[in-house]
Protein backbone atom coordinates (compact mmCIF):
# COMPACT_ATOMS: atom_id res chain seq x y z
CA UNK A 1 0.00 0.00 0.00
CA UNK A 2 1.37 3.55 -1.11
CA UNK A 3 -0.48 6.64 0.36
CA UNK A 4 -1.33 9.07 -2.66
CA UNK A 5 -1.11 12.07 -0.18
CA UNK A 6 -0.22 12.06 3.80
CA UNK A 7 -2.97 12.12 6.11
CA UNK A 8 -1.88 15.12 7.07
CA UNK A 9 -2.34 17.06 4.33
CA UNK A 10 -5.45 15.18 3.16
CA UNK A 11 -6.88 16.88 6.59
CA UNK A 12 -5.86 19.95 5.96
CA UNK A 13 -7.12 20.67 1.98
CA UNK A 14 -10.25 21.60 1.90
CA UNK A 15 -10.82 19.45 -1.51
CA UNK A 16 -10.32 16.33 0.90
CA UNK A 17 -11.20 16.39 4.38
CA UNK A 18 -10.70 19.91 5.49
CA UNK A 19 -14.10 20.38 5.86
CA UNK A 20 -14.91 17.55 8.01
CA UNK A 21 -12.56 17.64 10.96
CA UNK A 22 -12.43 21.08 11.66
CA UNK A 23 -11.04 23.40 14.76
CA UNK A 24 -10.04 22.89 18.30
CA UNK A 25 -12.72 20.17 18.96
CA UNK A 26 -11.58 17.40 16.19
CA UNK A 27 -7.45 17.90 17.13
CA UNK A 28 -7.67 14.82 18.95
CA UNK A 29 -9.13 12.61 16.41
CA UNK A 30 -6.82 14.72 13.78
CA UNK A 31 -4.24 13.49 16.05
CA UNK A 32 -5.27 9.79 16.09
CA UNK A 33 -5.49 9.52 12.40
CA UNK A 34 -1.94 11.26 11.87
CA UNK A 35 -0.69 8.81 14.08
CA UNK A 36 -2.09 5.28 13.45
CA UNK A 37 -1.65 6.24 9.79
CA UNK A 38 2.16 6.71 10.96
CA UNK A 39 3.06 9.88 9.87
CA UNK A 40 5.40 11.64 12.74
CA UNK A 41 3.72 14.30 15.50
CA UNK A 42 4.73 18.14 16.36
CA UNK A 43 5.32 18.52 19.89
CA UNK A 44 2.30 19.99 20.81
CA UNK A 45 0.09 16.80 18.86
CA UNK A 46 2.52 14.13 20.62
CA UNK A 47 1.23 15.74 24.56
CA UNK A 48 -2.27 14.70 23.16
CA UNK A 49 -1.06 11.39 21.64
CA UNK A 50 0.59 10.00 25.25
CA UNK A 51 -2.40 11.35 26.86
CA UNK A 52 -5.08 9.63 24.82
CA UNK A 53 -2.66 6.46 24.98
CA UNK A 54 0.03 6.45 27.44
CA UNK A 55 2.38 6.16 25.14
CA UNK A 56 5.32 8.44 24.89
CA UNK A 57 5.88 8.72 20.77
CA UNK A 58 3.66 7.70 17.89
CA UNK A 59 4.25 4.53 15.92
CA UNK A 60 6.08 6.30 12.86
CA UNK A 61 4.84 3.29 11.17
CA UNK A 62 1.13 2.28 10.18
CA UNK A 63 -0.58 0.64 12.41
CA UNK A 64 -1.81 -3.49 12.16
CA UNK A 65 -4.60 -2.58 15.07
CA UNK A 66 -6.09 0.55 16.18
CA UNK A 67 -8.75 0.36 18.96
CA UNK A 68 -10.38 2.83 20.17
CA UNK A 69 -12.40 3.00 23.70
CA UNK A 70 -14.13 6.30 23.72
CA UNK A 71 -17.50 7.54 25.14
CA UNK A 72 -20.38 8.10 23.47
CA UNK A 73 -20.90 11.38 21.60
CA UNK A 74 -16.92 11.23 21.62
CA UNK A 75 -16.85 11.72 17.78
CA UNK A 76 -15.27 8.15 17.04
CA UNK A 77 -17.42 7.04 14.03
CA UNK A 78 -17.11 10.19 12.23
CA UNK A 79 -13.29 10.15 13.08
CA UNK A 80 -13.37 6.36 11.53
CA UNK A 81 -15.46 7.51 8.29
CA UNK A 82 -12.98 9.75 7.33
CA UNK A 83 -10.24 7.06 7.61
CA UNK A 84 -11.87 4.78 6.04
CA UNK A 85 -12.33 7.34 2.51
CA UNK A 86 -8.81 7.87 2.81
CA UNK A 87 -8.06 4.20 2.95
CA UNK A 88 -10.05 3.73 -0.02
CA UNK A 89 -9.31 6.86 -2.02
CA UNK A 90 -6.12 8.09 -0.74
CA UNK A 91 -4.21 4.81 -1.12
CA UNK A 92 -2.81 2.84 -3.88
CA UNK A 93 -3.39 -0.76 -2.99
CA UNK A 94 -1.92 -1.66 -6.50
CA UNK A 95 1.10 -3.86 -5.20
CA UNK A 96 -1.03 -5.75 -2.92
CA UNK A 97 -4.12 -7.00 -4.85
CA UNK A 98 -3.80 -9.38 -8.48
CA UNK A 99 -5.47 -7.63 -11.38
CA UNK A 100 -9.09 -8.07 -11.18
CA UNK A 101 -9.30 -8.25 -7.46
CA UNK A 102 -11.32 -6.16 -5.14
CA UNK A 103 -10.19 -5.29 -1.98
CA UNK A 104 -12.72 -4.34 0.41
CA UNK A 105 -13.22 -2.02 3.13
CA UNK A 106 -15.98 -3.39 5.62
CA UNK A 107 -18.04 -1.27 7.99
CA UNK A 108 -19.67 -3.74 11.00
CA UNK A 109 -21.72 -3.47 13.56
CA UNK A 110 -24.06 -5.77 15.70
CA UNK A 111 -26.58 -5.33 13.09
CA UNK A 112 -26.69 -3.42 9.97
CA UNK A 113 -28.33 0.22 11.30
CA UNK A 114 -25.23 0.50 13.60
CA UNK A 115 -22.91 -0.49 10.77
CA UNK A 116 -24.78 2.02 8.65
CA UNK A 117 -24.04 5.17 10.63
CA UNK A 118 -20.02 4.93 9.45
CA UNK A 119 -21.52 3.86 6.08
CA UNK A 120 -23.50 7.20 5.78
CA UNK A 121 -20.64 9.45 6.69
CA UNK A 122 -18.54 7.87 4.19
CA UNK A 123 -21.30 8.67 1.59
CA UNK A 124 -21.55 12.15 2.26
CA UNK A 125 -17.80 11.48 1.83
CA UNK A 126 -17.94 10.68 -1.77
CA UNK A 127 -19.92 13.46 -2.94
CA UNK A 128 -17.33 15.54 -2.64
CA UNK A 129 -15.95 16.48 -5.83
CA UNK A 130 -12.67 15.16 -5.53
CA UNK A 131 -14.20 11.88 -4.17
CA UNK A 132 -16.84 11.69 -6.77
CA UNK A 133 -14.63 11.45 -9.41
CA UNK A 134 -13.08 7.83 -8.10
CA UNK A 135 -16.40 6.32 -7.78
CA UNK A 136 -17.44 4.11 -10.02
CA UNK A 137 -21.25 2.87 -8.28
CA UNK A 138 -23.32 3.41 -5.07
CA UNK A 139 -25.56 0.75 -4.33
CA UNK A 140 -27.28 0.68 -0.71
CA UNK A 141 -24.79 -1.23 0.85
CA UNK A 142 -21.38 -1.13 -1.42
CA UNK A 143 -19.59 2.44 -2.73
CA UNK A 144 -17.08 0.11 -5.44
CA UNK A 145 -14.30 2.53 -6.95
CA UNK A 146 -12.59 2.66 -10.18
CA UNK A 147 -9.64 1.54 -8.48
CA UNK A 148 -11.27 -2.15 -7.72
CA UNK A 149 -12.11 -1.09 -3.89
CA UNK A 150 -15.15 -1.20 -2.41
CA UNK A 151 -16.92 -0.08 0.76
CA UNK A 152 -19.21 -2.39 1.88
CA UNK A 153 -21.59 -2.12 4.78
CA UNK A 154 -22.45 -5.62 6.93
CA UNK A 155 -24.20 -6.72 9.82
CA UNK A 156 -20.94 -8.82 11.60
CA UNK A 157 -21.22 -12.54 11.09
CA UNK A 158 -17.86 -14.92 11.43
CA UNK A 159 -18.89 -17.18 8.40
CA UNK A 160 -19.91 -13.96 5.74
CA UNK A 161 -16.18 -12.60 6.88
CA UNK A 162 -14.52 -15.93 5.47
CA UNK A 163 -13.84 -16.00 1.37
CA UNK A 164 -12.81 -12.35 0.52
CA UNK A 165 -9.82 -9.76 0.68
CA UNK A 166 -9.66 -6.68 2.36
CA UNK A 167 -7.82 -3.52 2.66
CA UNK A 168 -9.21 -2.71 6.41
CA UNK A 169 -12.14 -3.29 8.51
CA UNK A 170 -13.85 -1.38 10.90
CA UNK A 171 -15.95 -2.40 13.95
CA UNK A 172 -18.72 0.14 15.29
CA UNK A 173 -19.39 -0.57 19.09
CA UNK A 174 -17.36 -3.82 19.27
CA UNK A 175 -18.07 -4.43 23.30
CA UNK A 176 -21.54 -4.54 22.31
CA UNK A 177 -21.19 -7.66 19.76
CA UNK A 178 -23.90 -10.49 20.23
CA UNK A 179 -24.43 -12.88 17.63
CA UNK A 180 -26.76 -15.85 19.21
CA UNK A 181 -26.92 -17.59 16.07
CA UNK A 182 -23.20 -18.63 15.43
CA UNK A 183 -21.05 -18.24 18.44
CA UNK A 184 -21.31 -17.47 22.47
CA UNK A 185 -17.79 -15.92 22.06
CA UNK A 186 -18.92 -13.95 19.09
CA UNK A 187 -16.28 -11.14 18.96
CA UNK A 188 -13.42 -12.83 19.50
CA UNK A 189 -14.64 -15.23 16.37
CA UNK A 190 -15.23 -12.46 14.35
CA UNK A 191 -11.73 -11.02 14.64
CA UNK A 192 -10.66 -14.44 14.35
CA UNK A 193 -12.40 -14.32 10.63
CA UNK A 194 -11.19 -11.09 9.60
CA UNK A 195 -7.46 -10.95 10.35
CA UNK A 196 -6.70 -13.63 7.91
CA UNK A 197 -8.85 -11.20 5.01
CA UNK A 198 -5.94 -8.42 5.87
CA UNK A 199 -3.22 -10.74 6.37
CA UNK A 200 -1.35 -10.13 2.32
CA UNK A 201 -2.75 -6.40 2.19
CA UNK A 202 -1.63 -5.48 5.78
CA UNK A 203 -4.78 -3.57 5.95
CA UNK A 204 -5.99 -2.12 9.05
CA UNK A 205 -7.80 -3.58 11.73
CA UNK A 206 -10.26 -0.61 13.33
CA UNK A 207 -12.38 -1.00 16.47
CA UNK A 208 -14.44 1.37 18.09
CA UNK A 209 -16.51 1.32 20.81
CA UNK A 210 -17.52 2.48 24.06
CA UNK A 211 -16.77 0.56 27.12
CA UNK A 212 -18.98 -1.97 29.02
CA UNK A 213 -18.71 -4.87 31.00
CA UNK A 214 -14.89 -5.92 31.84
CA UNK A 215 -14.96 -9.24 29.40
CA UNK A 216 -14.76 -9.33 26.02
CA UNK A 217 -12.04 -8.24 23.01
CA UNK A 218 -12.26 -4.61 23.79
CA UNK A 219 -11.73 -4.87 27.29
CA UNK A 220 -8.61 -7.55 26.80
CA UNK A 221 -7.29 -5.15 23.68
CA UNK A 222 -7.21 -2.34 26.80
CA UNK A 223 -5.31 -4.84 29.49
CA UNK A 224 -2.82 -5.70 26.84
CA UNK A 225 -1.98 -3.13 24.40
CA UNK A 226 -3.16 0.15 26.29
CA UNK A 227 0.06 2.01 27.65
CA UNK A 228 3.88 1.75 26.99
CA UNK A 229 4.21 -1.44 27.65
CA UNK A 230 1.83 -2.60 24.43
CA UNK A 231 2.22 -4.56 21.45
CA UNK A 232 3.89 -0.90 18.91
CA UNK A 233 1.80 -1.97 16.02
CA UNK A 234 -1.53 -1.95 18.21
CA UNK A 235 -2.22 1.31 19.07
CA UNK A 236 -5.19 1.41 21.81
CA UNK A 237 -6.72 5.22 22.21
CA UNK A 238 -8.85 5.61 25.90
CA UNK A 239 -11.05 8.77 27.10
CA UNK A 240 -13.88 10.03 28.01
CA UNK A 241 -16.31 11.91 25.73
CA UNK A 242 -15.08 15.11 26.63
CA UNK A 243 -11.16 13.91 26.03
CA UNK A 244 -12.44 13.38 22.27
CA UNK A 245 -15.27 15.74 21.87
CA UNK A 246 -14.21 19.01 23.89
CA UNK A 247 -17.06 21.00 22.43
CA UNK A 248 -19.90 18.13 24.38
CA UNK A 249 -21.28 20.32 26.92
CA UNK A 250 -20.34 19.12 30.29
CA UNK A 251 -23.55 19.21 31.57
CA UNK A 252 -24.83 16.74 29.58
CA UNK A 253 -22.21 14.51 31.35
CA UNK A 254 -23.06 15.96 34.87
CA UNK A 255 -26.89 14.89 34.50
CA UNK A 256 -26.32 11.53 32.92
CA UNK A 257 -24.06 10.80 36.07
CA UNK A 258 -27.05 11.96 38.73
CA UNK A 259 -29.73 9.94 36.65
CA UNK A 260 -27.14 6.79 36.75
CA UNK A 261 -23.47 7.19 38.16
CA UNK A 262 -22.94 3.40 36.99
CA UNK A 263 -24.12 3.77 33.55
CA UNK A 264 -22.74 7.02 32.46
CA UNK A 265 -19.35 6.45 33.71
CA UNK A 266 -19.42 4.14 30.86
CA UNK A 267 -21.22 6.23 28.22
CA UNK A 268 -19.19 9.60 29.17
CA UNK A 269 -16.19 8.79 31.02
CA UNK A 270 -14.94 5.77 29.14
CA UNK A 271 -14.90 3.95 31.72
CA UNK A 272 -15.43 0.00 32.30
CA UNK A 273 -18.93 -0.94 34.61
CA UNK A 274 -17.64 -2.44 37.68
CA UNK A 275 -21.52 -2.88 38.76
CA UNK A 276 -21.18 -5.37 35.38
CA UNK A 277 -20.22 -9.60 35.11
CA UNK A 278 -20.23 -12.27 33.11
CA UNK A 279 -22.92 -14.79 33.90
CA UNK A 280 -21.42 -17.94 33.93
CA UNK A 281 -18.09 -18.78 31.75
CA UNK A 282 -18.33 -20.76 28.29
CA UNK A 283 -16.87 -23.78 29.38
CA UNK A 284 -18.67 -24.29 32.35
CA UNK A 285 -22.18 -24.46 30.34
CA UNK A 286 -20.55 -26.64 27.74
CA UNK A 287 -19.90 -29.32 30.31
CA UNK A 288 -23.69 -29.14 30.97
CA UNK A 289 -23.82 -30.15 26.94
CA UNK A 290 -24.91 -33.30 26.13
CA UNK A 291 -23.26 -33.10 22.51
CA UNK A 292 -25.24 -34.08 19.63
CA UNK A 293 -27.74 -34.30 21.46
CA UNK A 294 -31.12 -31.98 20.09
CA UNK A 295 -33.80 -33.32 21.80
CA UNK A 296 -35.27 -36.16 23.97
CA UNK A 297 -38.16 -37.54 22.67
CA UNK A 298 -41.56 -38.23 24.79
CA UNK A 299 -41.29 -41.30 26.97
CA UNK A 300 -43.69 -42.55 29.82
CA UNK A 301 -40.92 -44.19 31.58
CA UNK A 302 -39.87 -40.04 32.32
CA UNK A 303 -42.61 -38.46 33.71
CA UNK A 304 -43.57 -36.25 35.00
CA UNK A 305 -42.15 -33.69 32.76
CA UNK A 306 -41.85 -29.87 33.11
CA UNK A 307 -42.36 -27.10 31.40
CA UNK A 308 -41.52 -23.36 30.80
CA UNK A 309 -42.10 -21.02 28.38
CA UNK A 310 -41.23 -17.04 27.42
CA UNK A 311 -44.14 -15.19 25.79
CA UNK A 312 -43.94 -13.18 23.06
CA UNK A 313 -46.32 -10.79 21.32
CA UNK A 314 -44.93 -11.25 17.45
CA UNK A 315 -44.19 -7.98 16.30
CA UNK A 316 -41.20 -6.92 18.08
CA UNK A 317 -37.51 -9.01 17.73
CA UNK A 318 -38.57 -11.73 20.63
CA UNK A 319 -39.10 -14.87 20.32
CA UNK A 320 -41.74 -17.45 21.82
CA UNK A 321 -39.72 -20.31 23.39
CA UNK A 322 -40.88 -23.68 25.18
CA UNK A 323 -38.34 -25.33 26.99
CA UNK A 324 -39.27 -29.25 28.31
CA UNK A 325 -37.22 -31.19 30.92
CA UNK A 326 -37.95 -33.60 33.70
CA UNK A 327 -36.28 -34.61 36.90
CA UNK A 328 -33.29 -37.72 36.11
CA UNK A 329 -34.10 -39.48 40.21
CA UNK A 330 -37.80 -40.03 38.42
CA UNK A 331 -36.43 -41.25 35.04
CA UNK A 332 -37.14 -45.14 35.35
CA UNK A 333 -34.65 -45.77 32.78
CA UNK A 334 -31.63 -43.64 33.21
CA UNK A 335 -31.92 -42.88 37.30
CA UNK A 336 -29.95 -40.26 36.81
CA UNK A 337 -29.18 -37.70 39.88
CA UNK A 338 -29.45 -34.95 36.96
CA UNK A 339 -32.09 -32.54 35.54
CA UNK A 340 -32.54 -32.99 32.34
CA UNK A 341 -33.56 -30.46 29.39
CA UNK A 342 -35.49 -32.74 26.82
CA UNK A 343 -37.05 -30.30 24.21
CA UNK A 344 -36.43 -26.36 23.33
CA UNK A 345 -38.77 -24.88 20.94
CA UNK A 346 -38.55 -21.27 19.67
CA UNK A 347 -40.47 -19.43 17.19
CA UNK A 348 -39.34 -16.38 15.82
CA UNK A 349 -40.99 -12.96 14.97
CA UNK A 350 -43.32 -12.36 13.11
CA UNK A 351 -45.94 -14.78 14.28
CA UNK A 352 -49.39 -14.49 15.51
CA UNK A 353 -49.32 -15.59 18.96
CA UNK A 354 -52.75 -17.99 18.96
CA UNK A 355 -51.07 -20.37 16.51
CA UNK A 356 -47.91 -20.47 18.45
CA UNK A 357 -49.49 -21.00 21.44
CA UNK A 358 -51.42 -23.92 19.48
CA UNK A 359 -48.77 -25.79 18.25
CA UNK A 360 -46.75 -25.67 21.76
CA UNK A 361 -50.07 -26.58 23.18
CA UNK A 362 -50.54 -30.05 20.90
CA UNK A 363 -46.29 -30.36 21.92
CA UNK A 364 -46.93 -30.21 25.87
CA UNK A 365 -49.33 -32.65 25.24
CA UNK A 366 -47.33 -35.32 23.62
CA UNK A 367 -45.08 -35.18 26.58
CA UNK A 368 -48.16 -35.57 28.96
CA UNK A 369 -47.70 -31.59 30.40
CA UNK A 370 -51.24 -30.12 31.37
CA UNK A 371 -49.89 -27.15 32.32
CA UNK A 372 -46.81 -24.38 31.59
CA UNK A 373 -44.94 -22.16 34.12
CA UNK A 374 -44.38 -19.00 32.67
CA UNK A 375 -42.90 -15.20 32.96
CA UNK A 376 -45.18 -14.13 36.27
CA UNK A 377 -45.94 -10.18 34.51
CA UNK A 378 -47.14 -12.52 31.08
CA UNK A 379 -50.17 -10.40 30.15
CA UNK A 380 -53.82 -12.13 30.66
CA UNK A 381 -53.85 -13.08 26.64
CA UNK A 382 -51.30 -15.53 27.35
CA UNK A 383 -53.27 -17.60 30.32
CA UNK A 384 -56.65 -17.19 28.33
CA UNK A 385 -54.95 -18.58 25.12
CA UNK A 386 -53.36 -21.74 26.72
CA UNK A 387 -56.66 -22.63 28.44
CA UNK A 388 -58.19 -22.03 24.99
CA UNK A 389 -55.97 -25.48 23.97
CA UNK A 390 -56.68 -27.16 27.53
CA UNK A 391 -53.32 -26.01 29.03
CA UNK A 392 -53.21 -24.49 32.44
CA UNK A 393 -50.39 -21.07 32.51
CA UNK A 394 -48.81 -20.84 35.84
CA UNK A 395 -47.28 -17.88 36.75
CA UNK A 396 -43.50 -18.54 37.97
CA UNK A 397 -43.21 -17.74 41.98
CA UNK A 398 -39.79 -16.20 40.99
CA UNK A 399 -38.61 -13.73 38.50
CA UNK A 400 -36.38 -13.94 36.07
CA UNK A 401 -33.06 -12.97 38.05
CA UNK A 402 -34.46 -15.55 40.61
CA UNK A 403 -34.69 -18.01 38.58
CA UNK A 404 -31.44 -17.75 37.01
CA UNK A 405 -29.56 -17.30 40.78
CA UNK A 406 -31.59 -20.57 41.03
CA UNK A 407 -30.20 -21.84 37.82
CA UNK A 408 -26.16 -20.96 38.14
CA UNK A 409 -25.53 -22.81 40.91
CA UNK A 410 -27.00 -26.00 38.73
CA UNK A 411 -24.64 -24.74 36.00
CA UNK A 412 -21.56 -24.87 38.39
CA UNK A 413 -22.27 -28.15 39.83
CA UNK A 414 -23.21 -29.64 36.59
CA UNK A 415 -26.18 -31.36 37.97
CA UNK A 416 -28.13 -30.42 34.50
CA UNK A 417 -28.11 -32.13 31.67
CA UNK A 418 -28.41 -29.55 28.79
CA UNK A 419 -29.03 -30.25 24.71
CA UNK A 420 -26.64 -29.12 22.24
CA UNK A 421 -28.42 -26.29 21.24
CA UNK A 422 -26.34 -23.27 19.93
CA UNK A 423 -28.25 -20.24 20.80
CA UNK A 424 -28.87 -21.53 23.94
CA UNK A 425 -25.47 -21.49 24.84
CA UNK A 426 -24.88 -18.49 23.62
CA UNK A 427 -27.60 -16.41 25.75
CA UNK A 428 -26.43 -18.23 28.45
CA UNK A 429 -22.80 -17.01 28.28
CA UNK A 430 -24.07 -13.46 27.08
CA UNK A 431 -26.17 -13.16 30.21
CA UNK A 432 -24.82 -10.46 32.25
CA UNK A 433 -24.85 -10.06 36.66
CA UNK A 434 -25.36 -6.74 38.08
CA UNK A 435 -25.31 -5.71 41.61
CA UNK A 436 -27.43 -2.87 41.98
CA UNK A 437 -26.50 0.23 44.62
CA UNK A 438 -29.16 -1.22 47.20
CA UNK A 439 -27.05 -4.49 46.74
CA UNK A 440 -29.63 -6.17 44.92
CA UNK A 441 -27.92 -8.89 42.05
CA UNK A 442 -30.06 -8.77 39.07
CA UNK A 443 -29.65 -10.83 35.84
CA UNK A 444 -29.70 -9.75 32.04
CA UNK A 445 -29.00 -9.70 28.92
CA UNK A 446 -26.58 -7.54 27.20
CA UNK A 447 -27.33 -4.91 25.26
CA UNK A 448 -28.61 -6.01 21.83
CA UNK A 449 -28.92 -9.22 22.75
CA UNK A 450 -32.05 -11.77 23.37
CA UNK A 451 -32.77 -14.32 26.30
CA UNK A 452 -35.75 -15.97 25.55
CA UNK A 453 -34.02 -19.28 24.81
CA UNK A 454 -32.08 -18.91 27.84
CA UNK A 455 -34.83 -17.88 29.47
CA UNK A 456 -36.94 -20.99 29.22
CA UNK A 457 -34.53 -23.69 29.68
CA UNK A 458 -33.62 -21.71 32.94
CA UNK A 459 -37.45 -21.53 34.08
CA UNK A 460 -38.16 -24.74 33.47
CA UNK A 461 -34.68 -26.24 34.86
CA UNK A 462 -34.95 -24.26 37.94
CA UNK A 463 -38.80 -25.24 38.38
CA UNK A 464 -38.06 -28.54 38.52
CA UNK A 465 -34.98 -28.55 41.18
CA UNK A 466 -37.80 -26.28 43.42
CA UNK A 467 -40.30 -28.86 43.45
CA UNK A 468 -37.51 -31.18 44.01
CA UNK A 469 -36.28 -29.17 47.02
CA UNK A 470 -40.06 -28.75 48.00
CA UNK A 471 -40.68 -32.59 47.84
CA UNK A 472 -37.89 -33.44 50.28
CA UNK A 473 -38.64 -30.74 52.49
CA UNK A 474 -42.60 -31.13 52.84
CA UNK A 475 -42.20 -35.00 52.76
CA UNK A 476 -42.79 -36.76 57.05
CA UNK A 477 -40.93 -39.43 58.18
CA UNK A 478 -42.85 -42.70 59.19
CA UNK A 479 -42.12 -43.51 63.15
CA UNK A 480 -40.75 -46.33 63.36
Amino acid sequence: MKPIISMREALADPDLFGTILTGDSWLPWRVMLIALMGEPLTAEERVIFTALTQREHEPLSPVEEFWGIVGRRGGKTRAMSVLSAYLAALCDWSDVLVPGETGKLFYLGYNQKQANIAFDYAKSIFNLPLFAQRVDNVSADIIALKTGIELEVRAATWRGLRGVTSIGAIFDELAFFQSEEYSANTDKEILNAIRPSLATTSGPLIAISSPFAKSGEVFQAVERDFGPNGDPLILVARGASRDFNPSLSQRVVTRALERDAAAARAEYLGEFREDLAAFVDLAVVQACVAAGLAAILPNALRQPYTAFCDPAGGSGTDSFTLGIGHDGLDDQQLGKDLIILDLVDEVKPPFRPEQVVMKFAATLKTYGCDSVYGDNYAAQWVVDAFDRYGIRYIKSPLNKSELFLNFLPMLNSRSIQLLDHSKLVSQLVGMQRRVTSGGRETIDHNPNGHDDVANAVAGCLAVIARNRRHTKTTTTAIPM
